[in-house]
């Protein structure tokens, strides 16, 4: 510790070194899901309802990934470079899958194992786009400038591989096929990117591969994705258009209508039924459309959120749609900017939505009846006699608890009373679970019913201990409903002491809850009360003050005498006294030291000065000049809150240390 001085003439030199809710929106039911996908790439989705089995296939990982029916990963078949359209069997059986990399092939996967089962070499062609129709797996191939149509004989043992099956072909590369069961002899082909639009039609039910239609009309471009009506009448194109998916007639390729969706359409899919599933790239604007077959408005809607970045919201993966065959779930690929891919399933896509509005009074006193209504809508008008089923969510039943059902009118309105039993937050709940024809839906809302004020109380408040004090807090409860149990916390001054719970338990007989602190800082100490059904919450705080430890030793004194009722330290006048303070240390902490001189019957203060403490909390002063002789003096040093560096403490006064310099 290094010793400063300090001159007689001003007292004090220089410091010695230191350390030291109202109304309820509704909603729909909260069944569809996301699971993200390990793929790098999207090349077409197939669902398997036989094993309930989903497959997507991914061209720059080389290989297909399969999941169950809500998105969960169970298997990934590798080793299938640039692997790209897939096309399932009618008695989903077999996977087929287009492997343009490597070895070009047609690949057999067996949909029970999900193992390759077979592989149909097609030479240097690059095949992509399989599809069944006439007793023959098909598939385009071809690069740039060689585009063509081949196809694989199911039929036979050797399963021989026939190129080039349309002689004229007007195809610059590989076309997108597609077919339907209900027009087995069938085939549809569109060539993708390529703008304008160029579509065919092939009559493969005898030996010999006929074009029936070929069209290239002026408007459109870019196709992305096409399939075929149930029927074999139409072919849907998501293709660049005029914010629609176009549709063909497959007999002549003439226009057939539109289904209205937004720019940049890029997936379709047609369930068994007819419904389809209409997909776009639209960061603002909702992804995926559902219609009826042939409607002129969509059933359903669906804007996936953002996952990614800040950059937009996920979109629709290309080719990225497929409905189970049951149509009691549609899948979709979404990806984000941040490249990951999801598959999102959209359970009853193929039903319109049912809205379930809640409006229950903002706020209400317990054990007093109130009025929850509300409204149920939906797209297509909901059969007779609908009822809901009612729940109340509170503190006694967080789990719900039925209130039984309600009737809805014919104009989709309803209304129910009921006496909440509890106070705070209460949640009323109606749902419609579903028909045949409409999803399933649900809407709530929360009402703040009134619970009593509980006495809480805690002592000490104000008080200022001496450091390191053993202080006994008690907190008092009132009465309550059933819980009974306080909760007491202390909160240090000083960012290195946190705020701690220092007891948790049931109050006494009398109410009472108490526990004991060593109080070496100030402290927020804080009682609460979680509350209980019919009580609410509450919470009492304290300050107290805790003062320092300080001490002041005197040296280089020649001798003491108790003389004017205290003790005084005499010194030689050619002698530099020497003060040394100890104080309870605190990084940056300084201690305040005051002089004093006896002059006509009176102290006189004669400066004061702050001295930075070390880090273990000493400072030391040395007084030089030539004092006068038989001139009473008298030093104290002190820690004044918030001037002394830090407000971790109370004020505290140390004693004063009396002397005087004789001859």
């Amino acid at each position: 510790m290094r010793k400063r001085t300090l001159s007689m003439a001003t007292a004090f030199a220089v410091a010695f070194g230191s350390v030291a809710l109202t109304v309820g929106t509704a909603t729909t039911a909260a069944a569809d899901s996301s699971k993200v996908l390990p793929v790098k790439s999207v090349g077409d989705i197939v669902v398997d309802g036989v094993h309930r089995r989903v497959f997507v296939s991914d061209p720059s990982n080389g290989k297909i990934v399969v999941t169950d029916y809500s998105g969960s990963v169970v298997k990934q078949i590798t080793s299938l470079p640039g692997v790209q359209g897939l096309e399932l069997s009618a008695d989903s059986g077999t996977l087929y899958a287009a492997v343009p990399g490597g070895n070009d092939a047609i690949v057999a996967v067996d949909t029970a194992t999900a193992t390759q089962s077979d592989r149909y070499p097609t030479g240097n062609t690059d095949p992509k786009y399989p599809a069944l129709a006439g007793g023959r797996l098909w598939f385009g191939y071809g690069s740039a400038g060689q585009g063509n149509i081949g196809s694989v004989d199911l039929t036979g043992p050797e399963h021989k591989v026939a190129l080039a099956q349309d002689a004229d072909s007007p195809w610059f590369a590989a076309p997108m096929l597609a077919s339907a069961p209900g027009a087995p002899g069938q085939l549809v082909a569109g060539i993708p990117v390529q703008s304008p639009l160029e579509l065919a039609v092939y009559d493969v039910s005898g030996d010999t591969v006929v074009r029936t239609a070929h069209t290239s009309p002026s408007s459109g471009g870019s196709l992305a994705d096409l399939a075929v009506t149930p029927d074999g009448k139409d072919v849907v194109v998501a293709g660049a258009g005029p914010n629609a998916h176009t549709v063909y007639r497959t007999s002549d390729l003439s226009d057939d209508g539109t289904y209205r969706t937004v720019a940049y359409p890029n997936a379709v899919d047609i369930a068994p039924s007819g419904m389809v599933a209409a997909g776009s790239f639209a960061w603002y604007d909702p992804d995926v459309y559902v219609f009826r077959s042939g409607a002129t408005s969509a059933l359903r809607q669906y804007d996936f959120p953002n996952t990614g970045d800040s950059s937009g919201a996920d979109t629709l993966a290309e080719s990225g749609l497929a409905w189970a065959p049951d149509q009691s779930r549609l899948f979709a690929v979404s990806t984000n900017s941040l490249g990951v891919y999801s598959l999102r399933v959209l359970v009853d896509a193929a039903k319109p939505a049912t809205s379930v509005s809640v409006s229950a009074p903002a706020t209400a006193t317990r054990a007093r009846k109130l009025t929850v209504k509300g409204k149920v809508t939906s797209k297509e008008a909901l059969p007779a006699g609908v009822r809901l089923t009612l729940t109340r969510t509170d503190l006694e039943s967080p789990g719900g608890k039925s209130l039984g059902s309600v009737a809805v009118a014919a104009d989709g309105t309803y209304s129910f009373t009921d006496t909440p039993t509890v106070g705070g937050n209460v949640k009323y709940t109606a749902a419609y679970a579903g028909d045949p024809a409409h999803a399933a839906g649900s809407g709530s809302d929360t009402v703040a019913v009134s619970r009593a004020t509980p006495a809480l109380t805690l002592n000490n408040n104000g008080k200022v201990y001496s450091y390191g004090a053993d202080v006994k807090f008690t907190a008092h409860l009132g009465s309550t409903y059933k819980n009974r149990t306080v909760e007491i916390w202390a909160d240090p001054y000083g960012s290195d002491k946190p705020n701690t719970r220092v007891r948790t338990g049931r109050v006494d007989a009398s109410g009472n809850l108490s526990v004991t602190l060593d109080l070496k800082r100030n402290a927020t100490v804080t009682a609460k009360f979680a509350g209980d059904a019919r009580y609410a919450a509450k919470s009492v705080t304290v300050k107290v003050g805790a003062r320092v430890s300080v001490s002041t030793a005197v040296s280089k004194h020649y001798t003491t005498r108790s003389v004017y009722g205290h003790t005084y330290y005499y010194f030689h006048q050619s002698t530099d006294p020497v003060f040394t303070t100890t104080m309870t240390a605190y990084p940056g902490r300084k201690q305040r030291l005051q002089m004093q001189a006896y002059s006509q019957g009176s102290w006189v203060t004669t400066g004061t000065q702050y001295f930075t403490l070390s880090s273990s909390g000493k400072s030391q002063v040395q007084i030089t000049g030539t004092p006068p002789k038989n001139v009473r003096f008298r030093v104290r040093d002190s820690y004044v809150k918030g001037s002394s560096g830090d407000s971790v403490n109370s004020t505290t006064d140390g004693a004063w240390k009396y002397f005087l310099f004789t001859g």
